[in-house]
This record gives structure tokens, C-alpha cells and sequence, in this order.
């Protein structure tokens, strides 16, 4: 009888991959929630401005609402993350987002709200982002270990971009159907959700953290930690200028080309559907693919981030653009996936937060800067030009950041694990060498 009891069980087990533990697990199944509400409230806050009146400019203030404090308080999120349990703040995170999501909702569903009033809940949403994101970084790299990490993110981020692929499909209809409140609703009800899941983490196997010297001390360890890697900071400096170029090239002269030359919003859609397909391919080709040489395969991935300014400078038709979008989002996985896999091999385990928190902050602080001078900067110097300067600046960036050697030369460590970050079993491998890799460049959940 005990063994007739026993045998259901270990075909269960036998399914699940000895490097998905629980915590791994946990939070891939609150990313896709929050992923899925997330994605389609971004797109229900927009139309929410305009159904109260608002204007295009409106929408812009609500969306630099947002922002603004993602920026101003990635550093110290990232601090408070590496000196208290990581997955209580993710969890406070997600309280604050749930509650400033339901009272958006309230506010559109009963009646107009007040343009201040949405900067200033969508201003909550950015700094609960803040504090969110280096913690949730943080523990994803902790909760795996072994040879077969970069399967682990590529997976992670495969559902991530899965679940907002469908949640911005999913969002757009309910507008239609039912208006952006209740858009706003369920996205607060997700964040409960995944923040109930985050809290059954376990954090045993994370030593606690000596207090330290107070909050600046950490800031300035993580910094010398930051500073120190000629490979991360200069992967960092890199993506600063290559985030603010794309952010301003979809955000402003996308939509902008789409509406004029290629027939409007909907084969915009598209290609920003080719780029969800991309990123979702390059994610499957990276659980596959383990390059020894993490960094330079990564950095090489980041040249084709630069086909969608030029395609949009053409214009090409929504089939060129579309291919061009598809590329790309093949490239950026292939870049993340080695980015993470870096960052989880050479950054010790009780700065991972802080360091995550500097690459966050580096890689966004000028993308509020790009979006406000790309009207201006097509005004000086025309859209076309504007493109053709964008993508020719990625690509002498990216063609920059190969000269530091780390970056060529890093490669994956070569070592036997003995023990695994949340209770799944080790596994033992290759690794690699010297090292790699990367971090917000679309990685975290939200």
C-alpha cells in the first residue's frame, strides 16, 4: 500500500526540472499575473486620460508620472532590498500597487478623475516599481544555481513576455468592452494575487545581512561593487544611450510613421506583435543555447536593435518592419538571457540587489530625457534623420563597448555546484571561466 501511495507522486516530481525549485516557480507564476494585468492597465491609464477629456499631452504627463519616480528611487530600493528580506519589500511593493491601481479604478469608474489625480496614482504605481524591481531581481538570481541557469531566465523571461503579450491583447478588448476601469481593477486584484504568492518565498537559505553602516554606506558599497567591473559598467553606460534611443523611436516616430505611411494603428500593432514573437523565439533559442563566451555573444545580439529605427527611417512596409521588430526581439533575449546569467555568476549573492538597483537607474534615467526631445529633435532635424542618428548611434555604441576586454574575453565558469539557492537539486556542469552578463534590459517582473 505504501508503494502503490508513493507512485503517483514521482512522476509528478519526474515532470518538473530538477533547477525549477519553489521559489523559482513562485515567482514565474507572479510574474505572469502581474504580467498580464500590468501590460493592459498601461494601455487602460491612457485611454482613461482621454476618456476624461484629456489630450495626447495629458497621456504624456500621466506616463512621465510614472517614471519619474522609477528613477529617483531605484538606488535606494535597491539598497533597502539588500538590507531587509528581499520578499518582504516585493510583497509591500505590490500592496502599494494594488491599492493605488483599485483607487485609480474607483476614480474612473465613478467618475472623471482630475489629471492630478492620475499623475499622482500612477506615481505611486513607478515608485512601488522601484523598490520592486531590484528585490525581484534580486531573488530570481538567488533562487537558481547549477549548470542549467540560463535555461532557467530564458524560461522565466519567456513567460514573462508571454503573459504581457496577452495581457495587452487581452486589456485592449476589455477597454473596448467594458471601458479601462475595470481594466484597472483586475490589475489591482493581480498585484494582490502575485504579492499573496511572493510572500510563500523562502528566504532560509539567504544569510541574514549584518546591518552595516546605514543606508548611504550600502549605496556606496554597491557602487564601488558597480564600479569596480569595467564590463558591467560599461554594458550599463551602453545601455543608457541604446534604451532612450528605442524607448524614443516605439513612443514617438513609431506611432507617428505608422499613422502616415503605413495605414495606422493596426499595422503598428502588428509589428509590435512581431517584436512580442521575437522576444518570446529568442527566449526558447537561449533554454537551448549556452555560449561560453556570454558577454560578447550577448553584446553581438544588441547590433540588431538597431534595424527597427532604420526600418522605421525607410519607412519599409508593415511586412519589412515587422521582420525588422521580430529580429530585434530575438536579439534583446539573446542579450538578456546572457546579461542575467552573468550577473547571477559574478556578483555575490548579498549585493545582487544594490547592483541590479545601479543597472536599472543607469539603463533608464535618460529615457524620460529622449521621449521629451524627440518632438524637438524632429523639428531641428527631421524624423528621417532623427531615425538614421539613432540607429547609427546604437550601433557605434555597441561597436564601443567591445573594446573593454572583459566583455570579449569573460566566459562561463567552469566549476562543480554542491549546493542549490531554494532546495532543488544541484547540478553539477561546466559553467565557465571568467564571466558575463546583465540585467534590466527587460528582465525583471513586475
Amino acid at each position: 500500500m505504501r508503494t502503490s501511495a508513493a507512485s503517483p507522486r514521482t512522476p509528478l516530481r519526474s515532470r518538473r526540472p530538477e533547477w525549477a525549485g519553489r521559489n523559482y516557480l513562485l515567482l514565474t507564476a507572479a510574474a505572469i499575473v502581474t504580467n498580464l494585468g500590468t501590460h493592459g492597465a498601461l494601455i487602460a491609464a491612457a485611454f482613461a486620460v482621454l476618456q476624461s477629456g484629456g489630450d495626447g499631452g495629458d497621456v504624456g504627463l500621466v506616463a512621465a508620472a510614472r517614471t519619474l519616480p522609477l528613477v529617483l528611487f531605484l538606488l535606494v530600493g535597491g539598497a533597502v532590498a539588500d538590507r531587509i528580506p528581499r520578499h518582504r519589500v516585493m510583497v509591500a511593493a505590490n500592496a502599494l500597487n494594488c491599492v493605488s491601481q483599485a483607487v485609480f479604478a474607483v476614480l474612473v469608474l465613478t467618475g472623471d478623475p482630475e489629471l492630478w489625480q492620475m499623475m499622482l496614482l500612477t506615481a505611486l504605481c513607478g515608485t512601488g516599481q522601484a523598490f520592486f524591481s531590484p528585490a525581484a531581481e534580486g531573488m530570481l538570481m538567488s533562487s537558481v544555481s547549477g549548470e542549467q541557469v540560463s535555461r532557467a531566465f530564458a524560461l522565466f523571461r519567456m513567460a514573462m513576455h508571454g503573459a504581457g503579450i496577452g495581457g495587452a491583447a487581452l486589456g485592449g478588448a476589455m477597454i473596448a468592452a467594458v471601458g479601462p476601469g475595470w481594466v484597472l481593477a483586475i490589475d489591482a486584484a493581480a498585484f494582490a494575487f502575485a504579492g499573496a504568492l511572493r510572500a510563500f518565498l523562502d528566504v532560509s537559505h539567504i544569510a541574514e545581512r549584518e546591518a552595516g553602516g546605514g543606508l548611504l554606506a550600502d549605496l556606496r558599497e554597491g557602487w564601488q561593487e558597480f564600479i569596480g567591473r569595467p564590463w558591467l559598467w560599461s554594458i550599463v553606460a551602453q545601455f543608457s544611450i541604446v534604451v532612450a534611443l528605442v524607448g524614443a523611436a516605439e513612443s514617438v516616430y513609431g506611432p507617428l510613421v505608422a499613422q502616415e505611411h503605413l495605414g495606422g494603428a493596426r499595422p503598428w500593432g502588428l509589428a509590435l506583435a512581431a517584436f512580442g514573437v521575437g522576444t518570446l523565439a529568442g527566449a526558447l533559442l537561449m533554454m537551448r543555447w549556452k555560449p561560453r563566451r556570454m558577454l560578447l555573444v550577448g553584446t553581438l545580439g544588441v547590433f540588431p536593435i538597431a534595424l527597427p529605427s532604420a526600418a522605421l527611417a525607410v519607412p519599409l512596409d508593415v511586412v519589412g518592419l515587422s521582420v525588422a521588430m521580430f529580429v530585434s526581439g530575438v536579439a534583446i533575449e539573446v542579450f538578456g538571457v546572457a546579461w542575467m546569467t552573468t550577473l547571477h555568476q559574478e556578483i555575490p549573492e548579498e549585493k545582487l540587489s544594490r547592483v541590479s538597483a545601479y543597472d536599472w537607474f543607469g539603463s533608464t534615467a535618460m529615457l524620460p530625457l529622449s521621449t521629451a526631445l524627440a518632438g524637438p529633435a524632429e523639428s531641428l532635424f527631421g524624423r528621417r534623420e532623427a531615425l538614421w542618428g539613432s540607429a547609427t548611434l546604437i550601433v557605434v555604441v555597441t561597436a564601443l563597448v567591445l573594446l573593454v576586454p572583459d566583455v570579449r574575453n569573460l566566459t562561463r565558469r567552469t566549476k562543480e555546484v554542491t549546493g542549490h539557492a531554494d532546495g532543488a537539486v544541484p547540478l553539477p556542469g561546466p559553467a565557465a571561466t571568467i564571466a558575463d552578463g546583465h540585467g534590466p534590459k527587460d528582465s525583471a517582473a513586475t
